[in-house]
């Protein structure tokens, strides 16, 4: 038996048989629903035939717009990268907020007290809230920023620009002054580019 079917083997035993658990590129996926994801975040990391010690990685992801198909769970979830170094091995674990237009999860800084930072990374981003974080308050865009830059409708030239006025002696605000463009390669948008050169 495969280390990858061992430890498929580990989540049906701990987790029980009605888990959704997808196996693609050599990595296993556990897709868990909001009620119940801390109760198995806490059994993925102590249970001795799973022992996910550590959360490598937490991000938020949006997916109003990803691939063509209708989609069955809501717009953001939130991904975790897990890693058994007693056993060896990775796990990514995802769940969907329940509420589109106000992304509620709860917090794992219980669980894994290192994912303090990256809740707050995807608070700032994408605008999930983790529900019982001690401390949820953005963490790289600057502190008047208004909206999340990470989601799908956010406009890619962004709300406002920041510049020094050289007159005030200070940094001021004001609305984005950048003309759009085409942001379409020319190889894709014109027919004949490249031919007769």
């Amino acid at each position: 038996m495969t280390k990858l079917e061992t430890l498929r083997q580990n989540l049906l035993s701990a987790l029980g048989e009605d888990i959704r658990l997808t196996l693609a590129l050599g990595e296993l996926t556990l897709e868990v629903p909001v009620d119940r994801y801390v109760e198995v975040c806490r059994t993925l990391r102590d249970d001795a035939g799973l022992s996910f010690e550590s959360c490598i990685d937490l991000c938020g992801v949006d997916y109003s717009t990803y691939g063509n198909e209708v989609r069955e769970t809501g717009r953001f979830a939130v991904v975790l990268h897990l890693i058994s170094i007693a056993h060896n091995w990775r796990l990514r674990v995802r769940t969907y907020a329940a509420d589109d237009d106000m992304p509620v999860v709860p917090s794992l800084v219980d669980v894994w007290p290192g994912v303090n930072w990256y809740e707050r990374e995807a608070f700032d981003f994408y605008g999930v809230l983790f529900e019982g974080h001690p401390d949820l308050r953005r963490i790289l865009t600057d502190y008047g920023f208004i909206g999340h830059p990470f989601r799908k409708d956010f406009p890619l030239s962004g709300n406002v620009e920041m510049r020094f006025d050289p007159e005030q002696k200070r940094v001021i605000y004001q609305p984005v002054t950048i003309e759009p463009r085409e942001v379409t390669p020319r190889v894709i948008r014109e027919d004949g580019y490249g031919a007769g050169r």
